[in-house]
């Protein structure tokens, strides 16, 4: 008899992803211009899921065409070719990071870690951290929060110190996926940042 050893980091991915299963429960609300929403909701982010935990289809949203899936030369559907995305991602509506401030050109990217919500919900998160990558050459900046429902959260945490105590396999399993979800060698990691850090983000590329 053969037995496979999975790592602590493999068996992380594994419940982290099992996890991310949808609530029968809950409901959530697609607006209609999900750009002109604010960025904020009193304490909270407002934050509009484009891919839900659990897959490997990009899909984005654009003014002209809704929330559709991205496409590769040739018109084919894009699809991550790596394990699928290990929370809810998606982007903080009235931010743009322009390019003239050294931004990508597009709103400020949160991952959510949370239960699987559908493609277009609005959900009110927690910021607890940042991670800073470098892509291309360009800094890419990833929020990442928990929602304000404490019925969607997969784990107890509420700022960046109690996620790198508590939960500091699910951090590095979402550095690890970061650094490998578009290949070897594409992104290259700067640091990681608290929440503070985060709100002071939103706040640099929430538009005026």
């Amino acid at each position: 008899m053969r037995f496979i050893t999975l790592t602590s980091a493999a068996i992380g991915v594994l419940l982290l992803l099992c996890s991310c299963q949808p609530k029968e429960k809950s409901t959530f609300d697609t607006p209609p211009d999900p750009y002109s929403l604010p960025a904020m909701d009193g304490d909270f982010l407002n934050v509009i899921v484009e891919i839900p935990a659990g897959t490997n289809h990009k899909i984005e949203f654009r003014n002209d065409s809704g929330f559709t899936n991205d496409t590769v030369a040739g018109g084919d559907p894009r699809v991550i070719n790596f394990l699928p995305y290990p929370g809810n991602y998606g982007f903080v509506p009235s931010t743009l990071m322009d390019k003239e401030r050294g931004g990508d050109g597009d709103p400020l990217d949160v991952l959510v870690l949370s239960e699987s919500v559908p493609t277009g919900a609005l959900i009110a998160v927690q910021p607890i951290g940042a991670l800073l990558l470098r892509d291309r050459g360009e800094i890419d900046t990833k929020i990442i929060a928990v929602p304000r429902d404490s019925s969607l959260r997969v784990f107890t945490v509420d700022n960046y110190l109690d996620f790198a105590l508590k939960q500091d396999a699910a951090r590095q399993i979402i550095e690890t996926w970061f650094l490998n979800y578009k290949g070897p060698n594409k992104t290259e990691l700067l640091r990681w940042e608290d929440e503070t850090y985060a709100w002071r983000e939103v706040r640099k590329w929430q538009k005026r």
